[in-house]
């Protein structure tokens, strides 16, 4: 044999997030090993990964197996058998084992490129590999770039692949798409999911750790693309890396990735590439705006090259880039006065009214003006800003207020582009100001934080001391820095950049957006669990109260009045404060407004109408496209949830913030929504997730100042420790001031601190935690709460005089909706009475709370209630689950069913939901033994059904 064969191979090449398509070749190779020969085709776009995987079978064959490589090059894709003799001529020597006639083809194709038709050199082929491999080593045959192989090559290898058999022989193929190689497995390698991009993002940039939301960013850019995500990384500026600069939005040029798909557009007819030109600059445009801008010989069938390219693919009354970072390439390779001319001609479509029939003596003008929308108008006075078709003063004009008048949610382009262009066109300075503060505003509502950082970075220079600007100016930049901070940076520094800002704008025009600031700074106190600072700052803006004052005003300055009441101790005088900013709520339609009517209705108790305001809030959200204040709104969604025990709906709305918040770069909302994570994990006695949890939001907390996600943090921690039968740590931990220095995490802990210190003796710490908890539950109207109360007051009764205080909480139980906390009121009732030598009553209590901790899946208390009933002479074995229903399933296992039913793989749920993918296995596997299916697709129709 050639010594080609056994040249060195490179090292186990290192990857992220492949390990579904890992465990495939590996399989791959066994099969061939043990004699069952198989084929793969990998498919995928340019630097997703198809080589490097072809690089893992290498290093995992090696050194048992032959290798045999080629990859197809578009110069010899001409050239017939070209491909077969880079594959086979390390192997050439060894046809004679061969009939006569098949290695008289054989020698033919690889000496001459010629040979006779039919089924000689495919047999031959198919032969010579069988051959050496049972001569010797297994063979591992990679064609790489099969696209661009030569024909002849292609069908001969495919007719071999569909024909291995017994052959110790695996064939495994990479290209852009299956054509060519019909009948021949074929798996697509998709993106990457976000954990493979933090993976990824990590191993590339091990000196420092790239932000979540810089990486998200990146993220949108590459979709998951290894290569591309290499790239951007790799060409990211010191500043972009600061965050002072706008992260890239399209692929580097002098990358591999840019320059690949810039030659397959060059191999396009030119008609095809103005059109894919037109499209790029408006990604909004129909498909009737394309056939009026085609050249009459041609109408849309100049797209047909694109389309069998798999440049473009139709998108309902569209056409859209199957890539978007084609998108990209399309329009920054075109000319300049080609750009210019598509905005042109792009400009005056849109001036124009679409084709339609009008009655006698109805005017054009009329038409034009039912057809114009915001959006459209947006588009228009983009598309002249870049023809520059008229004085850019005038442009600059028309386009700021089309972007100020655009729905955030319009396609193309973004309000905060459009009013970065018009700012570039405005000469005026203090204008110029005014409309890069509305960008920034615009990115930071939209979700775009690094965006917004890099307009606030160029307002700099134009807001600094001794530069002639508006105060309000600066107090509406000071409010928008202090606003991204609060959310993804330190909280006193946010707190002062939003008093700031405050002290700017509230005797002016922007009155409202002062209050706002205020709220924002005490907001920034309460994160950081700073009641003094919240009290102040409540105080000063008592002072500032106007009698005639809008609603939405009127709401945050009795939010104000109510919370600081609140800090104070004093929650019978917070109630009317509290109660009036719930009434207000009815009249007010800004979400960063309401989500203070949410806050407050918590707080009275109210959790039907505190989860109502919330998903109120969340829709005009989205509604008006206000991305940037979902995953903080979607906090207070949780804290009903938790009183209510829907602790499934919480653990999908923590999941869900996190995401978002992690998207958008707000660090410090992220932390709130790990430790409520944290919190259902501990609820399920999961110890080791809840651990991993916890962990993180505390390391964020203490890197930010967040008293509050810490304390939920280790409250989480606490409530893992009573569950798991251990008070004594429990207690300590709900003791330490440092972990429980914010005020509503510490009271909502109460119940808690009260078990575990009656446990543990401490009756003195319980009783003083009691008469606080007492205070607030007396100032609300909540069955919940008050049943709390009660069962913290039986712990707490001498021995033998806690009977009427348990029955009278188990009563507001049963008024209440909390059905876990009536569970663990009936173990603890239970206890009581088998402690007390009554075992009969207590057995009716602790089977009806573990049939009930069963059901939710919580682990640790199921064992606590069973521990009580085999120690009241009882024995108890599980429950079975019925067959067909989700009602068995935990808060986390039936999330992760639902997740499988919309079609998540194990490892976007494992990424979604901050668990390992063995947690998640292990939760999938008990799923299935719950309802009694046996894989995902029973699981998937039990759902839909």
């Amino acid at each position: 044999m050639s010594s080609g064969q056994d040249r060195p191979h490179p090292p186990k090449p290192l990857l992220r997030g492949r390990g579904d398509e890992k465990s495939v070749l590996l399989r791959l190779l066994d099969d061939a090993r043990d004699g069952r020969g198989g084929a793969l085709l990998l498919t995928g776009g340019a630097g997703i990964g198809k080589t490097a995987l072809l690089d893992l079978a290498v290093a995992r064959a090696t050194p048992g197996f032959l290798v045999l490589r080629v990859s197809g090059v578009a110069a010899e894709s001409r050239l017939p058998y070209a491909g077969l003799h880079g594959l086979l001529g390390p192997i050439a020597e060894e046809v004679g084992t061969l009939p006569e006639g098949q290695v008289r083809a054989l020698r033919e194709a690889l000496e001459c490129g010629t040979t006779a038709p039919g089924l000689v050199l495919p047999a031959a082929v198919l032969g010579l590999l069988s051959a050496v491999a049972a001569g010797g080593r297994p063979v591992l045959a990679c064609v790489d770039d099969v696209d661009h192989l030569d024909p002849a090559s292609r069908d001969a290898l495919a007719f071999a692949a569909r024909r291995l058999g017994r052959a110790r022989v695996a064939l495994l193929f990479a290209a852009r798409s299956p054509s060519g190689l019909d009948g021949v497995p074929a798996r697509a390698v998709e993106g990457l999911g976000q954990e493979a991009v933090r993976e990824l993002a990590a191993d590339l940039t091990p000196e420092r750790r790239l932000p979540e939301d810089l990486v998200a960013a990146l993220d949108a850019v590459a979709r998951g693309n290894p290569l591309a995500l290499t790239e951007l990384i790799g060409s990211l500026t010191p500043d972009q890396l600061a965050g002072v600069a706008a992260p890239p939005t399209t692929l580097p040029r002098s990358g591999r990735l840019w320059r690949e798909h810039a030659a397959l557009l060059a191999a396009l007819p030119r008609e095809t590439r103005r059109l894919l030109l037109l499209i790029s600059a408006d990604p909004a445009l129909d498909v009737a705006a394309l056939l009026r801008a085609a050249r009459p010989a041609c109408a849309l069938t100049a797209l047909e090259p694109a389309e069998q390219a798999g440049v473009l693919q139709a998108d309902g009354d569209r056409y859209a880039f199957r890539d978007p970072a084609v998108r990209a390439v399309a329009y920054q390779d075109a000319s300049l006065s080609e750009r210019r001319h598509a905005h042109h001609l792009l400009a005056t479509m849109l001036t124009e009214p679409p084709p339609r029939r009008r009655r006698p003596g109805q005017a054009a003008a009329r038409s034009e003006a039912a057809g114009d929308s915001p959006g459209k108008r947006l588009r228009r006075a983009w598309h002249r800003s870049w023809a520059l078709d008229a004085p850019a003063t005038r442009v600059a004009d028309d386009l700021a207020a089309a972007a100020l008048a655009a729905r955030p949610l319009d396609d193309h382009p973004e309000p905060y582009l459009a009013l970065e262009r018009a700012a570039d066109l405005t000469a005026h300075p203090t204008l110029k100001a005014e409309r890069l503060a509305a960008a920034a505003h615009h990115a930071w509502t939209a979700g775009r934080p690094q965006a917004a950082r890099s307009l606030l970075a160029r307002l700099r220079a134009l807001t600094a001391p001794g530069v002639t600007a508006p105060d309000e100016l600066r107090g509406r930049v000071q409010f928008l820095r202090g606003s991204l901070e609060l959310l993804g940076g330190e909280t006193g520094s946010a707190r002062e950049e939003l008093l700031a800002a405050a002290g700017r704008l509230l005797d002016g025009e922007q009155r409202m957006l002062g209050v706002r600031a205020l709220v924002r700074a005490a907001d920034a106190s309460y994160r950081a669990g700073d009641n003094r600072a919240f009290i102040a700052i409540a105080r000063h803006a008592a002072a500032l109260r106007r009698p005639d004052e809008s609603a939405p005003t009127e709401l945050m300055f009795e939010y104000l009045a109510g919370m600081a009441a609140t800090f104070s101790g004093s929650h019978e005088e917070a109630a009317g404060p509290l109660r009036r900013v719930v009434e207000l709520a009815g009249a007010v339609r800004d979400p960063s407004v309401l989500v203070w009517a949410c806050v407050a209705s918590m707080l009275l108790g109210e959790d039907a109408i505190a989860h109502r305001l919330s998903a109120r809030a969340v829709e005009s959200a989205r509604v008006r496209g206000v991305a940037s204040a979902i995953p903080q709104l979607l906090e207070y969604m949780i804290y009903p949830d938790y009183w209510t025990g829907r602790y499934a709906s919480l653990a999908e709305t923590a999941a869900r913030g996190l995401r978002l918040a992690q998207e958008t770069g707000q660090l410090n909302t992220a932390a709130q929504h790990l430790a409520w994570l944290a919190i259902t994990a501990a609820v399920e006695g999961d110890q080791e997730t809840c651990r991993v949890r916890a962990d993180a939001a505390i390391d964020l907390a203490d890197a930010h100042d967040l008293g509050l996600a810490g304390a939920i943090g280790n409250w989480a921690l606490a409530y893992l420790d009573l569950a798991a039968g251990r008070p004594a740590d429990a207690a300590q931990r709900l003791r330490a001031e440092r972990r429980n220095s914010h005020v509503v995490i510490r009271v909502m802990a109460t119940p808690h601190l009260i078990e575990a210190c009656a446990r543990t003796g401490d009756r003195e710490r319980a009783s003083a935690a009691l008469r606080v908890l007492e205070r607030w539950v007396g100032s609300t109207r909540s069955p919940d709460l008050r049943a709390l109360v009660a069962r913290c007051r039986a712990l707490l009764a001498p021995a033998g005089e806690g009977d009427e205080l348990f029955l009278e909480a188990l009563e507001l139980h049963g008024q209440g909706l909390c059905e876990f906390e009536t569970a663990r009121t009936r173990l603890l009732y239970g206890s009581a009475l088998r402690r007390e030598r009554r075992p009969g009553a207590a057995r009716n209590h602790l089977h009806a709370a573990l049939e009930t901790f069963e059901r939710y899946g919580a682990r640790l208390w199921t064992d606590q209630a069973r521990t009580e009933l085999r120690a009241s002479g009882d024995t108890t074995r599980p429950t079975a689950a019925a067959p067909g229903t989700a009602a068995p399933l935990t808060a986390q296992q039936l999330q992760i069913a639902r997740m499988v039913a919309g079609g998540a793989t194990n490892k976007e749920i494992a990424e979604q939901l901050f668990l390992s993918r063995r947690t998640v296995e292990h939760h999938l596997r008990n799923i299935f033994s719950r309802l009694g299916v046996r894989s995902r697709v029973e699981l998937t129709r039990l759902f839909i059904s």
